[in-house]
């Protein structure tokens, strides 16, 4: 193998390399369409109902405290043949609880497909584990049934109790059953018969939406028009909508995200965005500790004065202020690595970082927006 040929593979290999390095750094960056939109009428709904559950280990609601769930247990009764009407103070039984059945009826559900089920206790029950959830009718927000549901639940939970003692592991009052619901309602909506299609992003923003459009036109054709930061309108203008709306979904698309700084202030949480800016600013941050120590001393008279004992109060107080934080520059146009690698290099806490970020937005040097939970 001659030397010239060598260099030539050399140099042929090292092309490739570069090609698929930045192929893969280039998709990297994007993502699917229809990760980021969602499509007009394909929607969950949300659906609710009130139920029993049976079974408990003496875990339930006390009936005395919980009337509901009594006069529940009594009408359930009451429609299976049981008349205990007349003697229902006599109900004491600690193994039912009455329970809100809530669950989501995916889009383009039939008749016999099944969804699952979260239930929740309603009443003083302390544990809903091993219990059987009743037949329960689940309503939407129309107020008609479009599924039921029945099972056994599933907590992942477990609760000990002692004299002295009692541990408690997630949340017992709570369960889950898999395939819980049976639909006996479908939400009708035909996407064949639609002509136009919106497109909604679930965080609006220009500049994606454009770009959607543009990879649309390019890959499909002229048919996707931006009516706001928020929604797309697709003309599908004779086009089949199941096959348009896939090959749209597999689009790529790189979205743009605004420079937001998010801060929640109760658990100290701060999340900023790649493109936060900041204009010249310096820094400086240090922390002054006062502490103030009380130590009482008790002066004793001296034999045979007359006097008697008091308390003298002494009081030291000790003021530090933390030397070792220094005034920090940085330069205008600093990204988010610099901010806080700079911030980072006054020692200073999330806690602090709050403020000295609220001071750098009151100045005017940060160029985002600050966000406050």
């Amino acid at each position: 193998m001659s030397r010239s040929f060598r260099i030539f593979r050399r140099i042929i290999l090292s092309w490739v390399v570069t090609v698929v390095v930045t192929t893969a750094a280039a998709q990297g960056a994007t993502v699917r369409i229809k990760d980021i939109t969602d499509t007009e009428g394909v929607r969950a709904n949300q659906l609710i109902g009130y139920g029993l559950v049976v079974g408990l280990y003496g875990t339930g609601d006390r009936l005395t405290n919980s009337i509901f769930t009594r006069e529940t247990l009594i009408s359930m009764l009451n429609r299976l043949g049981v008349n205990i009407r007349d003697r229902e103070t006599q109900l004491q039984t600690h193994d039912v609880a009455a329970v809100m059945v809530t669950a989501d009826l995916p889009a383009f559900s039939h008749g016999g497909n099944r969804i699952d089920v979260t239930v929740s206790a309603a009443g003083d029950a302390s544990s809903l584990t091993g219990g059987t959830l009743l037949v329960t009718p689940l309503m939407a927000a129309d107020g008609e049934v479009y599924a039921v549901a029945q099972g056994s639940l599933a907590t992942n939970a477990f609760s000990v109790r002692g004299e002295a003692a009692t541990m408690v592991r997630n949340v017992p009052t709570s369960g889950h059953i898999a395939n819980g619901a049976i639909v006996e309602r479908e939400v009708p909506f035909d996407m064949g018969a639609r002509t136009h299609i919106h497109m909604s992003l679930r965080n609006p923003d220009l500049t994606t939406a454009s770009r959607i459009a543009a990879a649309i036109a390019q890959h499909v054709g002229p048919i996707a028009t931006v009516e706001n930061p928020r929604t797309i309108l697709i003309n599908l203008e004779g086009r089949d909508p199941v096959q348009t709306l896939s090959r749209i979904g597999d689009l790529l698309v790189q979205p743009d995200t605004p420079a937001k700084v998010v801060v929640d202030e109760a658990s100290g949480t701060i999340i900023m965005g790649a493109d936060v800016r900041i204009s010249t600013v310096a820094v400086a941050q240090g922390n002054l500790t006062v502490q103030v120590t009380e130590t009482p001393l008790v002066a004793q008279p001296g034999p045979f004065s007359g006097g008697q004992t008091a308390v003298v109060p002494r009081t030291n107080l000790n003021v530090s202020i933390d030397k070792d934080h220094h005034l920090a520059m940085l330069n205008g146009g600093a990204t988010l690595r610099d901010l806080v690698s700079g911030l980072n290099a006054l020692g200073v806490s999330p806690r602090d970082m709050i403020s000295i970020l609220q001071a750098i937005k009151a100045d005017g040097a940060l160029q985002a927006d600050l966000e406050m939970r």
